[in-house]
């Protein structure tokens, strides 16, 4: 296993930053997810650890070892490709041997370490097979094998799962946690993927424009976003945003819709009561966060109804959402799966302000609360 510790890390192409100097330590036989959106520069940050990519600033530490001016392959780094990397004339078991036996490994230990890793992913059968008789998964699983055998210190993925189809991609991202919770070795994942950055993850590190925008552990970055960017990044569906005003009221204070829609906000929950007063903010509210009225639970002391007309309903199966409008914005529910709605229909939406969050427009910081 491995730490590894970078700072001010800079990269360019040409006039293009691709990395703006960027801080990270990760942890001995910790699982970090790097995401993000295309182009925010997490599969560069991934191929500089890797020595695929040259840096024009800054270090990369591994266990004490400034690696900057070592070749990838005398970094002792295993990497899995998005596109596998498979030799296509080799079968399964000289796939998963090729990197021992270019490290010149004696024969009977390459027995012992490629059998051990085909059995532990389950491809066991495979071996005198060659990737054009294999399926996506099991080519994946075979690229895989070939990161398992070597002793390295970190493990690096790139997008693998990206090329699988969704049943498939849901079968080996178990796979492979199941198989870091089994040799515990540093690994860092490059993902577009929300979902595999929550559930694979330690920590998730969250770029943008070259630039880390937070990092810490997954329900940490879910519950306690930063920025709008990252709360509305992180969930699926993602959070609802609408431009709202915060306004005194009787009991404290309250935030202003169309039609005098109002829900009423603990003003404890916005520090600096002056400064935000009479203010526009953006009020951010997940699906999950909002109910029906009468949908059978009994009413949380946070939760504040607001009457709705349906504009759009779509069942999934295991829940349906509804769209509404509110200050002309888009409004998705999460609802139980046997809720019938038509679109036109006026409905009461319980909104839970206990989960809420507050941006500030000008900032797109979430205003602590």
């Amino acid at each position: 296993m491995a730490r590894l510790e970078i700072r001010g890390l800079r990269k360019s192409y040409g006039k293009v930053e691709a990395l703006k100097g960027i801080d990270l330590d990760i942890a001995d036989g910790e699982f970090c997810v790097f995401v993000g959106p295309s182009g925010c520069g997490k599969s560069t940050l991934l191929r500089t650890i890797a020595g695929l990519e040259d840096i024009n600033a800054g270090t990369i530490d591994i266990d004490g070892e400034v690696v900057n001016n070592l070749r990838p392959r005398d970094r002792n780094i295993a990497m899995v490709f998005q596109n596998y990397a498979l030799y296509p004339y080799l079968n399964v078991y000289e796939n998963i041997a090729f990197g021992l036996r270019a490290r010149k490994v004696p024969d009977a230990e390459v027995k012992v370490r490629v059998g051990n890793a085909a059995e532990m992913l389950g491809i066991s059968g495979l071996l005198d097979r060659t990737p054009r008789q294999l399926s996506g998964g099991q080519r994946q699983r075979v690229a895989i094998g070939r990161a398992v055998v070597r002793d390295a210190r970190l493990f690096l993925f790139d997008e693998p799962l990206s090329n699988l189809d969704a049943q498939l991609r849901d079968g080996m991202r178990a796979e492979i946690k199941r198989l870091h919770q089994e040799i515990g070795k540093t690994t860092i994942y490059v993902t577009h993927d929300q979902i595999e950055a929550m559930t694979l993850a330690d920590r998730i590190v969250l770029l943008r424009d070259g630039l880390i925008e937070q990092q810490g552990a997954p329900l940490d970055l879910f519950e306690r976003p930063a920025t709008r960017f990252v709360a509305g990044f992180l969930g699926s569906p993602q959070m609802n945003f609408v431009e709202t005003k915060l306004e005194q009221a009787d009991d404290g204070l309250a935030l202003v819709f169309d039609q005098d829609r109002k829900l009423p906000l603990d003003p404890t929950r916005v520090p600096a009561f002056d400064k935000w007063r009479g203010r526009d903010v953006i009020l951010g509210i997940r699906p999950e966060h909002m109910s029906r009225s009468g949908d059978g639970a009994s009413r949380k002391p946070a939760e504040t109804p607001l009457n709705v007309l349906v504009d759009l309903v779509q069942p999934t199966g295991t829940r349906t959402y509804a769209q509404f409008r509110l200050n002309g914005t888009e409004i998705t529910v999460e609802l139980p799966s046997h809720t019938v709605e038509r679109p036109g229909t006026t409905i009461e939406i319980l909104v839970d302000m206990s989960r809420i969050i507050l941006v500030d427009p000008e900032t797109q910081r979430v205003i602590p609360g």
